[in-house]
């Protein structure tokens, strides 16, 4: 496992209704965590728990509604089963007595769809066994072997266990190195982090963390300071840094302070590669260039926070961007993982937050629409260096000189 891991894997439970979802995570868990009944439509809507697997970690399981309700608010409920499968990094898909058909073939459409693993099982085999014909059918469609479970008597758990281990993307646990690939042993990365009102009271903020604890893990120094005290130390202190780390929102002041000759990036568009898609960020930025009187831009925050009058996404950005562009503009926020409230294609360009607080499966996804749309995306940090003029120093740490050049 990843030394310091912060994002949890997401599995979700999917099935028909009455099928024994809730029954299942309890056998997980070994407790009673998901309510159970024999009332068909218990679980209402999604559900996270949190559950420890000996030897692997933490994950986050989601029980979801019946994929078989109907009614207008079953409809409702439906929908919100489907939207968790942009979210999840492996699927278990929950079938009884035999019955497979056009709801279980929804669900393995989406999950392809997405590209999202998943495990088969059928359950209440105390009450009836999974056909051959059905078994030999499911396998040649699907590729699947299947599980026999009976929730009722939590039996196979730990084959159960075993195929999850197997199965769950090494991607969704395994994090890359954020700057073990830029630096070696010994060496001083300088991190700029400012203390201002966007600073949360008493503590850094998870991006800044996760990257020392990586120059730690990598035997490098990380020397943590606020922007107005790194021209002293660099003249006091004589070290030439191997790697300098900035708040986006202070790239100007940093790059004015840091020599030509360190490297200089963000924190913000070290999330861009290690979680997002970095080629297609890099390929979207300069499309700011593009952008004319009228078009709408789409901000995504994926987490909720109190909004400051210095809000870096929905005050300093839009600001920026008005500014260097010289055009009218329209700005949509969407914060959390909550659907767009326009179609995607109204958008003439998307910027995603570092998303430090989801799984890279999870931003991937929230950017899957604009990318099958054809609609340039980039992120926040690489926003606000390209729009300072200092993008090609911001990516210069991870691309050749010559595609520089290009752009």
């Amino acid at each position: 496992m990843q030394k310091g891991r912060e994002i949890k894997p997401h599995i979700g439970i999917y099935g028909r209704r009455n099928n024994g979802k809730s029954s299942l995570i309890n056998c997980l868990t070994g407790q009673t965590t998901a309510i159970v009944s024999d009332v068909a439509g218990t679980t209402t809507d999604p559900v996270k728990k949190s559950y420890e697997i000996t030897g692997f970690g933490a994950v986050v399981l989601i029980d979801t509604a019946g994929i078989d309700d109907s009614g207008k608010l079953e409809e409702l409920r439906i929908e919100k089963t489907i939207d968790t499968v942009k979210l999840i990094d492996l699927a278990i898909l929950v079938f009884t007595e035999n019955k497979w058909g056009e709801f279980e073939d929804l669900l393995i459409k989406e999950f392809e769809k997405y590209k999202t693993p998943f495990i088969i099982i059928h359950n209440k085999t105390d009450i009836q066994k999974l056909s051959d014909d059905l078994r030999i059918k499911i396998k040649k469609q699907t590729e699947k072997d299947i599980i026999e479970f009976s929730t009722l008597e939590c039996n196979k758990i730990d084959q159960l266990v075993k195929l999850i281990k197997a199965t769950i993307p090494e991607s969704s646990y395994k994090q890359p190195t954020i700057v073990g690939d830029l630096i070696k042993y010994g060496d001083i990365v300088l991190l700029i982090t400012p203390i201002d009102l966007e600073a949360p009271a008493g503590r850094l903020i998870l991006p800044q963390i996760q990257t020392i604890r990586d120059i730690l893990d990598n035997d490098a120094v990380a020397i943590v300071l606020k922007e107005r005290e790194v021209d002293a130390f660099l003249k006091k202190n004589g070290i030439k840094p191997a790697l300098a780390i900035t708040d986006s929102s202070i790239f100007l002041k940093a790059d004015a302070s840091i020599p030509k000759d360190i490297p200089l990036t963000g924190f913000s568009v070290l999330l861009a590669r290690l979680k997002g898609d970095f080629e297609k960020y890099i390929e979207g930025t300069p499309a700011i260039d593009n952008l004319q009187d009228g078009n709408r831009v789409l901000l995504l925050e994926s987490c909720t926070h109190h909004v400051s009058c210095e809000d870096i996404g929905r005050t300093k950005i839009p600001r920026w961007i008005t500014n260097y562009t010289g055009k009218k503009l329209e700005f949509d926020i969407v914060s959390g993982l909550d659907n767009l409230k326009r179609d995607i294609h109204n958008y003439s360009l998307v910027i995603q937050c570092g998303g430090c607080m989801i799984t890279s499966k999870q931003l991937k996804n929230r950017l899957k629409p604009a990318i099958d749309a054809g609609i340039p995306v980039t992120n926040y940090g690489m926003t606000i260096a390209f729009v300072q003029g200092i993008f090609n120093r911001a990516i210069e740490p991870f691309v050749k000189q010559k595609e520089i050049d290009y752009l």
